[in-house]
C-alpha cells in the first residue's frame, strides 16, 4: 500500500533534477512490488525533526516486523568504497569524494527511531502488563543508486556492499529483507521459528497516521485521503482503440521485440500499449503484465492505469 509517494520537481537544475527522477525510479520499484499488499505500508519523502536534529528520509516501508528505509542516489558515472569504508565517485572524469548514504541512512533510522520511541505508549499496547516498544523491531537501512551508475565493489566492506543496490532491485531487496515473497507470503522455512516481534494491525494503522501528521515536508497528506487516492489512481482505465481506424472490437494485447501491442482484427495495424500519461502529460511510462491484466504507469506522477 503507497501512503506517500513522491511529489515530481519543477527545478531546472540538473543535479536537482537528476536527484529527484533517482527517487522518482526508487518509488516506481516500490510502487510495483508492494502496491497491493494492505500490510505493507511505503511512505516516500518524509521529513522529521528531533531534538534539533532533522531526518530527510527518501523512501520509508513499514511492515509488521518493524521499518525499511531507503537513501536514492544520483550517481550517472562510477563509485567505489574502499576498506575504509569512504565513498568516492567520478564526476566529469574526475574522482571526488562524497559522504557515505550509509552513513545518513543510519543517522536517519536513528532520528525516526527516537521520534517514535517518544510516543510508544500512544502508539503500541502493552502486552501482558508491560509497554511494547520499538527499540526491539528491525531496523534496515539501505541505499539505492542510479541503474546506470558503475559500482566498484573490489575493496567495498562485505556488510556494506549488501546495503548497497541498483534501483531495479530495490523491490527484491526489500522484500527479501521482511521475508517474503513477490506475493506477499512469508519466506521464512516451515521447519523454523520467526522469533521477530510483529505490529498488529490497530498498531501499524496508528504508526502510519502519526507518520503522516508528523511529516514536515510540503505535501502533506492524510491516511485516509491517501488510500483513497491510491485506489482511484491504480483503478484508472485506458480503453484500448485502433490508432487507425478507432475500432473497439476483438483488440487482444501482445507482446513483441518492441515492447507491448495490439493488432486490430479490422485493418491488421498494431498499435502500442505504451502511453503520455493523461495526468501529467510525460511520455516517461511503463507498461507492465500482471497475469492477463496490462496496465501503464507513469514515472513522474505515479499514476497506474489498467488497459481494458
Amino acid at each position: 500500500m503507497i501512503l506517500k509517494d513522491r511529489t515530481p520537481s519543477n527545478s531546472t537544475d540538473p543535479k536537482i533534477k537528476a536527484g529527484v527522477n533517482q527517487e522518482l525510479n526508487v518509488a516506481f520499484y516500490l510502487r510495483r512490488t508492494f502496491k497491493d499488499m494492505l500490510d505493507v505500508y511505503v511512505f516516500n519523502d518524509l521529513k522529521f525533526e528531533h531534538n534539533d536534529e532533522v531526518a530527510q528520509i527518501d523512501h520509508l516501508i513499514l511492515y509488521p516486523q518493524g521499518f525499511i528505509l531507503i537513501e536514492s542516489k544520483s550517481i550517472a558515472g562510477e563509485v567505489s568504497i574502499n576498506k575504509h569504508d569512504e565513498w568516492s565517485r567520478s564526476y566529469r572524469g574526475q574522482w571526488v569524494g562524497m559522504p557515505s548514504p550509509i552513513q545518513q541512512v543510519d543517522m536517519q533510522i536513528d532520528i525516526l527511531k527516537a521520534v517514535l520511541q517518544s510516543k510508544d505508549t500512544e502508539l503500541l499496547p502493552k502486552l501482558l502488563g508491560m509497554q511494547e516498544g520499538f527499540g526491539g523491531r528491525v531496523w534496515s537501512g539501505i541505499c539505492a543508486i542510479s541503474s546506470n551508475a558503475i559500482i566498484n565493489r573490489e575493496h567495498t566492506n562485505k556488510i556494506i556492499e549488501k546495503r548497497l543496490i541498483k534501483s531495479e532491485f530495490i523491490g527484491q531487496k526489500t522484500a527479501e529483507i521482511m521475508k517474503i515473497s513477490k506475493k506477499g507470503k512469508s519466506t521464512v522455512s516451515l521447519f523454523s521459528v520467526d522469533s521477530r516481534p510483529k505490529f498488529n494491525s490497530k498498531s501499524m494503522q496508528k504508526i502510519a497516521q502519526y507518520l503522516l501528521d508528523s511529516d514536515l515536508s510540503k505535501n502533506k497528506v492524510s491516511l485516509l485521503d491517501e488510500a483513497s487516492n491510491t485506489s482511484s489512481n491504480s483503478s484508472g482505465i485506458i480503453k484500448l482503440t485502433c490508432k487507425s481506424c478507432s475500432n473497439l472490437e476483438g483488440l487482444k494485447p501482445r507482446s513483441g521485440r518492441y515492447g507491448y501491442f495490439f493488432k486490430c482484427p479490422d485493418c491488421n495495424v498494431n498499435t502500442p500499449l505504451k502511453n503520455n500519461c493523461s495526468q501529467c502529460g510525460s511520455a516517461n511510462t511503463r507498461v507492465s503484465k500482471r497475469k492477463e491484466v496490462f496496465s501503464l504507469s507513469c514515472i513522474e506522477c505515479l499514476r497506474t492505469y489498467k488497459y481494458i
